[in-house]
């Protein structure tokens, strides 16, 4: 059987630390990508579930769930992105332009080893 991978899309250190940790332990491969061309690249070899940081403003987040969203080989992918509870205007503008589920940061660190186990 194939491992299942996912691709993060932030810089944060402590994330990718989080995310590598649980991917590990729920035998999926994590790929951490920190720019929208290789987000899009890496995509195309689809991948389980996209996460990204909504807050990194580096990646451009709401442009590339658009993006990935738009592009018929990459449509179908389940795009998870985690935010800062406050930032209202941006949970919004993701959910509104296709992202599948939107969490706090704060939920997406107590719940990503339980995400990734259900992949």
């Amino acid at each position: 059987m194939q491992t299942k991978k996912i691709i993060a899309v932030l810089s944060d250190l402590m994330f990718t630390v989080k995310i590598q940790d649980a991917a590990k332990r729920a035998g999926v491969e994590a790929v951490f990508v920190t720019s929208q061309e290789d987000a899009l690249a890496r995509a195309r070899e689809n991948p389980a579930l996209v996460i990204l940081d909504l807050n990194d403003a580096r990646t451009e987040p709401i442009e590339l769930i658009r993006k990935l969203k738009n592009d018929d080989t990459t449509a179908k992918i389940p795009l998870l992105g985690f935010v800062s509870h406050v930032a209202a205007d941006l949970i919004q503008a993701a959910r509104n332009n296709g992202c599948d589920k939107v969490m706090a940061r704060s939920a997406f660190s107590q719940n990503l080893p339980a995400i990734l186990t259900e992949l």
